[in-house]
């Protein structure tokens, strides 16, 4: 039997009412499908047919890695994929999880799903053209953001294309989401097995990664060389993952930009019992008495319930798959030691985003009382201007050290004083070149600086994606050579755990003499005042708040 995708994604036994329904939304995203030669592989699912892209590398899209979790495994841990009889088709992006759909007016920059379904426990993997068994390539596994509540695997910003053509095998997976990712509920940690509940999408993405060391041999990666990587939400994924006993021998290096698991960028989790009251409040508005009805209700009742009252879904200390804080488990040296590579940008999410609009003195001054009150003075000390040109400077230190620029520089630093294995710390600070008149709903390009997720396309070598359906960025020979050093790095770090490259000399990061490499409108290292980011951790206020999203790519 030949499982064409055409027939499987729309009509895979279970998918067609209730509980498992699935609602198409938009238009497909997938691109030229040509058989793939060297197909059918073998992997421990069945056999599995891509097809070949333009540029002669192979695309499999959206190869199961674990059971569809609806009915009876909807909130429990992932299950292995059932074995097929003939060719799995993985020939065209899957259904994206659960979640809130995009406006059409922010299309270009948000593509619209394909289907939204809750089977949706899938990976896309991209191979170099003459990729074989056996030849042990190093391995990027990425990891998407969107806030734990929206994100897939298909999107073009995250295509493996320009990377894999940099000698890797790369592969993009999706997790559950929202309600569906991290609900926890008294009923559900009794029934676990570990005493936990709440964390189905820290679970999915383990569950992906021992599918991928089972299996990525076949498509020419190298098991024991798996690097994950991840953004905003993606990278907060990471952080809870060297934070988890339960992923320790499934990747040998991580990297991780603008998210990490502590306040205020990262939010400081809840614990278990939070959250299984949480999931009692839920229960209350659906009016169900137990786990057994709220299993039988259709995803979209749940869906649109938990938005409705505003279901706090994000990643939980339950004990078992993130068992406390990760700042107690980096302090321990409990982490997964392995090499870290993460970043940041200059204008992040979480920053005071009233100092991007800093333009003199005046202003500098004015911003400064209101924001660090008694504690001016000794702000002054250590952030002194006397004329425009020095506060805005200033100013932009401000931000680039608040939300993650402070969370992922924590990170560095905790890894940095209690493993063994180096930290390298970067900070992205290039503008992306805006085209003229170009708007979106929510998000004014002019004000938009070095903003939140704008350094995805420069690290992966995508940016090309922002003018498939209209021009919106007028990249320069620049952007492009930027793009291309800051992806050498990242290959690099997969390939032997150091960033560095003939043209990039990326520092270890030390504690003691902090310094960090800042691709801009020039790639340098960067000295950085120790006591400047010492007196924002003392005065939170320095840190910023959570803002929201505030850019057109998260």
């Amino acid at each position: 039997m030949n499982l064409n995708r055409s027939i499987c994604r729309w009509f895979r036994p279970g998918l067609l009412a209730g509980a498992a329904g699935v609602m198409s939304i938009g238009v497909a995203l997938a691109g030229p499908m040509n058989p793939s030669s060297g197909d059918p592989i073998g992997i421990d699912g069945g056999k599995v047919a891509g097809t070949v892209l333009p540029s002669g590398i192979r695309v499999y899209w959206g190869i199961p890695y674990a059971q569809p979790p609806v009915r009876e495994l909807r909130w429990h841990a992932p299950e292995p994929v059932k074995p097929w009889k003939g060719v799995f088709n993985a020939d065209r992006p899957a259904p994206f999880c659960v979640q809130a759909v995009r406006s059409a007016n922010v299309a270009n920059e948000y593509p619209p799903a394909t289907t939204l379904s809750e089977d949706c426990l899938n990976l896309n993997i991209w191979t170099p053209p003459n990729a074989r068994a056996g030849d042990k390539i190093p391995v990027v596994v990425y990891i998407h953001g969107g806030g734990f509540r929206n994100g897939n695997a298909s999107t073009p910003d995250i295509s493996g294309e320009p990377i894999v053509k940099k000698g890797v095998v790369y592969v993009a997976l999706s997790y559950r989401l929202n309600v569906f990712g991290y609900f926890a509920h008294s009923e559900l940690t009794k029934e676990s097995g570990a005493h936990a509940s709440g964390n189905w999408g820290v679970l999915d993405q383990i569950a992906g990664l021992q599918w991928i060391k089972r299996n990525i041999a076949a498509f020419g990666g190298d098991a024991a060389n798996v690097t994950i990587v991840g953004e905003s939400a993606g990278s907060e994924s990471v952080h809870f993952l060297q934070s988890s006993p339960l992923a320790r021998g499934l990747f040998a290096k991580l990297g991780g930009w603008s998210g990490a698991a502590y306040p205020p960028g990262g939010q400081s989790p809840a614990n278990l019992q939070q959250g299984e009251a949480d999931g009692l409040k839920l229960q209350a508005a659906l009016k169900v008495n137990s786990l057994a009805e709220l299993r039988a209700l259709s995803w979209q009742i749940i869906f649109d319930t938990a938005q409705r009252i505003n279901l706090r879904t994000r990643p939980i200390i339950d004990g078992y798959s993130i068992p406390e804080l990760p700042v107690n488990i980096f302090a321990a040296g409990k982490q997964v030691d392995v090499p870290i590579y993460v970043s940041s940008t200059a204008k992040d999410l979480g920053s005071n985003a009233q100092f991007f609009t800093v333009k003199t003195l005046a202003e500098f001054r004015q911003l400064a009382k209101q924001t660090f009150g008694e504690h001016t003075d000794e702000f002054w000390r250590l952030f002194p201007a006397s004329n425009d040109k020095e506060a805005v400077k200033q100013a932009r230190q401000v931000l680039a050290f608040g939300g993650f620029g402070m969370t992922n520089r924590d990170w560095a630093r905790s890894q940095a004083l209690t493993g063994k294995q180096p930290a390298y710390l970067a900070l992205f600070s290039r503008v992306q070149p805006y085209a003229p008149g170009v708007k979106w709903t929510g998000f004014d390009p002019e004000a938009a600086g070095a903003a939140h997720a704008s350094d995805i396309v420069y690290w992966l070598g995508t940016y090309d994606y922002h003018n498939q359906y209209l021009v919106t960025r007028t990249w320069t020979d620049w952007d492009r050579e930027l793009s291309g050093k800051m992806l050498d790095t990242l290959v690099a770090f997969a390939k032997t755990g150091n960033p560095s490259t003939a043209t990039v000399k990326v520092p270890r990061y030390d504690p003691t003499n902090e310094q960090r490499i800042v691709f801009g409108d020039t790639i340098y290292a960067e000295k950085m005042n120790s006591a400047q980011i010492e007196f924002l951790h003392a005065h939170p206020a320095g840190r910023g708040q959570q803002t929201g999203a505030v850019t057109a790519a998260n």
